[in-house]
């Protein structure tokens, strides 16, 4: 179990300098799907049942479409501490 998830991640890592050529839409799919795998993936570890796959797919899915469109619009996001955050762009 613990062979296959190290492979998983470093095919992730692999493959993320693919990103560097592609265009925004591309980018925010590969977001989601690669997303999408982390959370199921994630939850694939932690023995959780159906259910709990799905939701963490979804959300995996959710927070790499976020990351996507923030790096195609190089904005970052910053947490100020108090539950707020502001967007700035990202550093170098």
């Amino acid at each position: 179990m613990k062979l296959w998830m190290l492979f998983a991640a470093g095919f992730s890592a692999l493959t993320l300098g693919a990103c560097e050529n592609m265009s925004s839409e591309a980018r925010t799919v590969a977001g989601a799907a690669g997303g999408a795998a982390a959370g199921l993936i994630t939850a694939d570890a932690l023995g959780a049942d159906d259910d709990w796959r799905l939701i963490s797919a979804l959300g995996g899915a959710a927070a790499g479409t976020v990351v996507a469109q923030n790096q195609n619009n190089n904005t970052c996001a910053y947490a100020r501490g108090d539950g707020t955050y502001y967007r700035a762009p990202c550093p170098s």
